[in-house]
């Protein structure tokens, strides 16, 4: 015969069952932080980009969950919009070098704009493949403000204080000639203990020289940091003298606005190729940074031999490369 409970032992039951309900709770509260920490951990250990640590991009956004300590670069390589082969065998040639340990690089094609039906319609399918096309509003030309343009627009493309990405989106800008083969690793390499702010980067003209207080750098390719890209857009000095040869004519900026005061000289890394011999050349040799004057297949295929570009190049059946 059942004995009926009496309501202190009902009342303990109860209480026993809302004990019991509320360790569940919190057991599963636990069990949900520690599911969602070892599924952040398995996304950010076996979800990493491909290429390493390092990204090259093509697109115009900048990593919002980069690195405080990765070096964000930028690259611009001024070039007409009828070049549409050389566009296509520089994606090659930055697009297959080794991941850059500790960098974030992004390489655009920067023109003027488009005059002609016909690059209406080839670029416009070049962005919507590759998306690393940088058009501005000027027109096209060589020493009449196409640098002007490009610095001085910067800032306003890529500091977007709605998003909340890094500040600056780049640590340095780089203006290169599409005729130079720019060796991402040894460039990363020569910028890691330099200043991320009034630096200016490059190959000393004339020459001769190597002090790069005294003259300017080389149109094959220079660089400076962030906060010079802003001072262009905002100072007066840009504006009043942007006519003539424009590595020269960029000196001269920052020589009459006193900017640039860390400045670093890349000479011998960076150099014309040897042929024609000439005193800004020296033979190709492995501590390279950039090469200039590739202006011929021959020169660009002696070039990518020598450095041994296709190294990596990966066994297959399908194909037999000797």
């Amino acid at each position: 015969m059942m004995m009926k409970a009496t309501k202190a032992e009902r009342g303990r039951f109860m209480l026993s069952c809302f004990f019991f309900i509320v360790f569940l709770c919190v057991l599963a509260s636990i069990n949900e932080a520690r599911f969602h920490g070892l599924l952040k951990f398995g996304f950010s250990r076996y979800c990493a980009p491909a290429n390493g640590s390092s990204e090259f991009n093509t697109d115009n956004s900048v990593s919002t969950n980069s690195s405080s300590d990765e070096i964000r670069i930028l690259i611009g390589i001024l070039t007409l919009p009828d070049q549409y082969l050389r566009r296509n065998f520089l994606r090659l040639i930055y697009g297959t070098q080794p991941p850059v340990e500790g960098a974030k690089i992004d390489v655009k094609f920067v023109f003027c704009n488009l005059t002609k039906e016909d690059q209406k319609v080839l670029v416009a399918l070049e962005i919507m493949r590759y998306d690393d096309i940088m058009i501005l509003d000027c027109k096209e030309n060589m020493n009449k403000g196409k640098t002007l343009t490009f610095f001085s627009s910067l800032p306003e493309l890529f500091n977007d204080t709605e998003a909340q990405g890094p500040y600056p989106p780049y640590h340095y800008i780089m203006k290169l000639d599409d005729d130079t083969y720019l060796r991402l690793n040894s460039f990363v390499e020569s910028l890691k203990p330099l200043p991320r702010e009034d630096l200016y980067y490059g190959y000393v003209i004339p020459c001769r020289s190597m002090d790069p207080f005294k003259h300017y750098m080389s149109g094959m390719g220079y660089l400076v940091s962030w906060d010079i890209a802003e001072w262009i857009r905002a100072s007066d000095i840009p504006k009043k003298q942007f006519e003539g040869p424009e590595d020269k004519v960029f000196g001269e900026w920052l020589r009459d606005g006193h900017r640039g005061k860390n400045r670093y000289n890349a000479k011998w890394s960076m150099y014309n190729f040897p042929e024609p011999p000439t005193t800004c050349t020296h033979e190709l040799w492995p501590e390279t940074i950039a090469v200039h004057l590739l202006k011929t297949q021959e020169k660009w295929i002696r070039t990518l031999n020598y450095f041994n570009h296709t190294q990596n190049l990966k066994p297959s059946k399908l194909y037999h490369i000797p």
